[in-house]
């Protein structure tokens, strides 16, 4: 039998490219709510007291408050003072706008969904368990941080985890507390390895110690390294990008084909060309075999009608990854 590592990392949600994931989906939401049609594709970047907020938006709201918004996500200078906002933000391009006003995709893209059998979330091991131990550890540290589980043949050999504010003994303790608690972690007892703060202790993080960027934490936003990547980020955009919508429904048919099938994973392959409505493939494997996706609405207003979109609460989901 063959030996398998795998390995997934989790960021916290003051992780700087998370900051910028969920201020990208937090004015998202903002539009959403005064005009449920809103076309909305917002990037942030932020570092070192500057936020810049770049995209298109086309919109009916008027009260969209973004000082309010970055102030309450991602905080002030270490002095105290607000952070500098840079914003360019334009309406979207007519000649984009054309294909999407006639019901088809914003751009060309190939989405991946997947679904496992191997734990309840029906996402990978791994991931999960670097999610679990992320969330864990936030609820006494909620700053800056990041966790890494590898596992071996399902069975966890190594962890590595650095967060802001921690001292490692304290920090070390958690771990171990959730180790013990976790009903999913079963530890691989002969070569074990617990790397806490690794680089040491430490005490500035956020945008005081690096660099964020919208749809930077693809791997930690989808299923973790296992499984392939397919379009662009989701965080900032609305519904009629299939980067997004497209993304969520091939996750929704691979949770519907696992169970279908009684299958060990499915992963469901999506693509679409710019301004038409109908994908260029909907293939699904179910356990290394391929068929036909039938019987969903693929087009992005069935997409958005199916799973709801137009509705507010995109920033919850840029904190511990989309599904």
């Amino acid at each position: 039998m063959p030996t398998i590592y795998r390995t997934a990392e989790s960021v916290s949600p003051k992780h700087p490219d998370k900051i910028c994931d969920q201020i990208s989906d937090a004015i998202l939401d903002a539009h959403l709510k005064e005009d449920p049609h809103a076309r909305v594709a917002v990037d942030v970047a932020g570092a070192h007291g500057k936020i810049f907020i770049a995209g298109e938006v086309t919109s009916r709201a008027t009260s969209v408050d973004i000082r309010a918004i970055v102030d309450r996500l991602a905080g002030t200078k270490l002095d105290g003072s607000p952070l500098e906002i840079i914003e360019s933000i334009e309406a979207q391009s007519p000649e984009i706008a054309q294909g999407v006003n006639t019901g088809g995709a914003g751009d060309q893209g190939i989405m991946v969904g997947y679904a496992t059998s191997e734990t309840p979330e029906l996402l990978p091991l791994e991931y999960v368990l670097a999610r679990n131990l992320n969330k864990f550890l936030y609820k006494t540290w909620p700053y800056d941080g990041k966790t890494q589980i590898t596992t071996l043949d399902g069975e966890v050999i190594a962890v590595v985890t650095s967060f802001q504010h921690a001292p490692k003994s304290e920090l070390t303790a958690k771990v171990e507390e959730w180790l013990e608690q976790d009903p999913l972690v079963r530890i691989h007892q002969e070569n074990f390895a617990l790397h806490v703060n690794p680089a040491g202790d430490w005490e500035v993080g956020g945008f005081d110690a690096d660099s964020g960027l919208t749809g930077r934490k693809l791997a930690v936003d989808n299923y973790g390294p296992r499984v392939p990547l397919g379009g662009g980020a989701f965080s900032g955009k609305d519904g009629t990008k299939v980067d997004r919508s497209a993304a969520y429904i091939a996750r929704q048919i691979a949770i519907d084909y696992l169970k279908k099938h009684d299958a060990r994973e499915v992963f469901v392959y999506l693509a679409y060309a710019i301004g038409y409505p109908q994908p260029v493939e909907a293939t699904a494997i179910v356990d290394g075999i391929q068929q036909q996706i039938s019987g969903y609405d693929l087009t992005p207003e069935g997409i958005i009608q199916t799973l709801n979109l137009r509705t507010p609460g995109f920033e919850a989901r840029a904190r511990y990854g989309h599904f």
